[in-house]
Formats: structure tokens, C-alpha cells, sequence
């Protein structure tokens, strides 16, 4: 069997690259989504998402990290794709345990990486079918050797898939019939994440707008996604075949390649998208940039006559919601070590640490959680309740939080000067610098930093930028 090893992917992701060209379209979105039930239907993939991840309660944001990452994993630069392979392997390498049935996962399972790599290859090919643009032999071996080259980038090598294209296909029908189960983690992602997915921060102000076009949108992403799932894999995990769902899923998929063909290319890209939905994402620009400050003016007029909400200072309600929006970042209604290191994730991915300056934020997280286990976990099964957050939260030690932050200036403080200067801190929060939260006028200093931070993790203090960062 012939093997691609990472050396050999320096120029495969060229000028001529399809896969550089399709992530950069806005309709490879399908193509995602269809393969995250694919990788989800997997053991390994279906449990480490469910106790690990936060696409169910933050999937704008994993959407934007994945673009982001995908970006860096694609770039010309071998360096830059070597240093995010690097950065995504440390992410993964954390992530372990045992599901429910006693059987451990692993995030290096080579196995099921190899697997994530080839439903994005299938669903590609899906994708490119559906929209009326089959591909001809060269095209399709060309995209499954570029693949394969991603795999062995991230991988080391490329050996857990098939050597050739003809080989794959087998591969492919045998990981269904033999390896896939109707995983929790499928269910919630076509019942639970379209059902109730939250705004985008473009629409965040209008929640009952879009809690109306969700309560349409939901069930019909739902069943756009089922029928373009393969038949074999729908009866393997009992998912229904409901009336109509094929000719809806067929015209969205049309509806889609004719907009990509018809419109201008800067409208159909998915950084143009992602501008529109998040105005962070781009900065503020693109062909969309209109389209969004026209919406931000209207909600900006609606919130003016809309009165304010009823708020209380209680202490126990203040903590019940910081802990439901803030510290259970994986939305299973307990605080956990993975909650934690969701957040350390993020900061790491958003500031692109080296491995040094990771470990350091994961180490200091990880002296909080500790803090935090001795201090409410008082049945001592390792995860402490909304109920015993809220009942402690106002007498917490915060030596932990005060290492947190000493960590996080430092990495966000780039050029060691001992302030975060503007542009430092839009690296960190993605959003304009906030002025009234120093003590300098134009910069943040340690003890300004230490203090916001300190205030927002008890949930004494709202913050914008916190929340955008730990909550958007």
C-alpha cells in the first residue's frame, strides 16, 4: 500500500488545490454538516463529542474555530499548516475517558481521525452530486489525494485510509454495516442542535424573530440533512425516511449550486457568510457589510422601544445564570473538567498559542477546577450542580482565577510591555477596546485586567467582552 506522509503534502494544497477552492464556498457547509452525523454515528467520535464538546450550546462559535482552523490547515504556508496539525493534536490529545457502556474513546484514535477524513471526502462527492456537478475519475481522484494528504498532515500518515479510490468505497460501506451506531450524539444533533440552536450574534436581539423562524427552519435542516444521508446509514441508526424529505432535500441543494453559480463570488464565500452572521468574524467588511448595519440599525431602534427586562440583584439568581451561560460550557447541566477546558480551548485557538504558553493556560485551569471540586463538589462524584454552584458561589476562593489571569495577560501581552494595548485586546475578545474597563487611556494594565477578570468569573460583573469570549 502506497503511504503519504506529511512531507509529501507541501504542494497539494497549491494554487490548484479543489479542496482550498471548496472549503471557501458557502455550501460546503451541507458537506460538513452531513459528515458531523456521519462522524457522530462512530463510538469513539459520538461519545467524545457528547462529554467534550460545545457545538450543541456554542455552534456559532465551533463554526467560526472550524473555519478559522481549516484556514490555517489549508494555508500555502507549510508552517502555518504544520503549526495548526501541531495545535489540533494537543487539542485532541486531551480529550479521552470511558462512555456509558464502559468502552474507552480517545481523540488520537487513529481510526476514527481517519474516519472524519473520509466522511468530509464522501459527503464532498455527496455534495457536488446533489448540486448537479458530478465529478468526472481525475477530478475525484485528485480530491480524494488531497484527503488523504490532509490525513497525513494531522495524522503523521495516511495508512487507516484506503490507498486508492476504488479501495475506498468498500472502506467506506464497511464502516456503516460494521463500526456505526445510533449514537446519542446523532440524535442530538439532528433533533436537539436545529431545534434549538441559538442566534447568531447578528440576531441575538431579536430572540423571538428568530425563535420563529427556527421553530420552521429546524425541522426542515433536520430533514434536509436525514435524506441526504446514505440509505444504509439511515437504516443502521433507524432514521426515518419522512415524505417528501427527498425533493425538499434535492431543490435546497439545487437552490444552493444555482446561487453559487449566479451570484457574485464574493457573496457566496463563507467568510462573506460568517461577516454577516457575526460581525466579528471579518471585521467589518465584505459584500454583506451593508446588509448587516442596516439590521444593526433596526435592532438598535427596536431596542430603544422595547422596555428593559426585570432584573434583581439576588445572589442565587445571579449565579444560576452566570453558571447556565458561562461555566457549563458543554450544556449538560453539570460543571465539569471538560467545561473548563472548553474555555481553555478557546482562548488557545483564539490567541494561536504555542505549546508552551497552551499548557501553562490548561495548568492554570486545571488548579481552578481543582479549587472548585474541594470547595462544591459535596457528594464528591467529580462534577458540581447548578444547585451547589449557587448556594457557594459568593464565599469561593479565587487564588485559581488569580492564576487564570495572571496566565492569560501574559500569553494576550505579545509584546511584554505589561499593558494590552488595543489591538491586543481585539486579538483576545474580538470586539473594539473598551476604554472604561483600564486604568490607562489607552492601554489595560495587569491589575485593571486582573480586577475585570476576577469580577466577571465570580459573576459579580457583567462583561461584553468576557461574555463574547466564554458565551458567544
Amino acid at each position: 500500500m502506497s503511504q503519504t506522509t506529511a512531507a509529501e503534502t507541501v504542494d497539494v494544497f497549491g494554487p490548484d488545490s479543489m479542496l482550498r477552492r471548496l472549503v471557501n464556498e458557502a455550501r460546503w457547509g451541507l458537506a460538513v454538516t452531513r459528515a458531523t452525523v456521519l462522524e457522530a454515528a462512530h463510538p469513539q467520535i459520538g461519545t467524545a463529542l457528547i462529554g467534550n464538546s460545545t457545538f450543541v450550546t456554542h455552534p456559532w462559535r465551533r463554526l467560526r474555530n472550524t473555519l478559522v482552523s481549516t484556514q490555517r490547515i489549508l494555508d500555502p504556508d507549510q508552517r502555518v499548516r504544520t503549526r495548526e496539525a501541531a495545535r489540533l493534536n494537543r487539542l485532541h490529545a486531551r480529550i479521552s475517558g470511558t462512555d456509558p457502556q464502559g468502552r474507552r474513546y480517545d481523540a488520537m484514535d487513529a481510526e476514527a481521525r481517519a474516519w472524519v477524513v473520509a466522511t468530509l471526502f464522501e459527503s464532498a462527492v455527496t455534495m457536488y452530486r446533489l448540486s448537479g456537478e458530478s465529478l468526472d475519475g481525475p477530478a475525484m481522484e485528485q480530491l480524494y489525494a488531497e484527503f488523504r494528504a490532509l490525513l497525513a498532515l494531522i495524522e503523521g500518515d495516511s495508512d487507516r485510509l484506503p490507498a486508492t479510490l476504488q479501495e475506498f468505497w468498500p472502506y467506506f460501506d464497511d464502516m456503516i454495516e460494521h463500526r456505526l451506531e445510533s449514537t446519542e450524539a446523532v440524535r442530538v444533533i439532528l433533533y436537539r442542535l436545529f431545534a434549538n440552536v441559538p442566534a447568531p450574534p447578528l440576531l441575538r436581539s431579536h430572540p423571538a424573530v428568530w425563535a420563529a423562524g427556527r421553530a420552521v427552519a429546524g425541522p426542515v435542516a433536520a430533514a434536509i440533512t436525514i435524506a441526504s444521508l446514505p440509505e444504509s446509514f439511515c437504516r443502521r441508526v433507524a432514521l426515518p425516511d419522512l415524505p417528501g424529505a427527498r425533493a425538499l432535500m434535492h431543490g435546497a441543494y439545487l437552490t444552493i449550486a444555482v446561487a453559487t453559480r449566479l451570484l457574485p463570488d464574493g457573496w457566496v464565500q463563507v467568510g462573506s457568510i460568517m461577516s454577516l452572521l457575526d460581525p466579528d468574524h471579518a471585521g467589518g467588511s465584505g459584500p454583506w457589510e451593508s446588509v448587516r448595519r442596516k439590521a444593526d440599525q433596526a435592532a438598535a431602534m427596536l431596542r430603544l422601544i422595547t422596555p428593559a427586562p426585570d432584573e434583581t440583584n439576588q445572589a442565587t439568581r445571579s449565579a444560576d445564570r452566570f453558571f447556565a451561560e458561562i461555566l457549563d460550557q458543554t450544556g449538560d447541566g453539570y460543571l465539569a473538567w471538560p467545561d473548563l477546558a472548553a474555555m481553555a480551548r478557546e482562548i488557545a485557538a483564539r490567541l494561536d498559542l504555542d505549546e508552551q504558553d497552551e499548557e501553562r493556560l490548561f495548568n492554570a485551569f486545571a488548579v481552578w477546577w481543582r479549587e472548585l471540586q474541594t470547595n462544591l463538589d459535596a457528594d464528591g462524584d467529580g462534577r458540581v450542580t447548578r444547585q451547589e454552584y449557587a448556594a457557594s458561589a459568593a464565599c469561593l476562593p479565587s487564588s485559581g482565577l488569580v492564576k487564570i489571569a495572571d496566565v492569560l495577560f501574559d500569553v494576550t501581552d505579545v509584546d511584554d510591555d505589561q499593558t494590552i494595548d488595543a489591538q491586543e485586546y481585539q486579538t483576545l475578545f474580538r470586539t473594539a477596546f473598551q476604554r472604561d474597563l483600564t486604568d490607562k487611556g489607552d492601554s489595560y494594565s495587569r491589575s485593571a485586567f486582573l480586577r475585570q477578570f476576577l469580577s466577571f468569573m465570580t459573576g459579580q460583573q457583567h462583561s461584553i467582552a468576557y461574555n463574547s469570549l466564554l458565551s458567544q
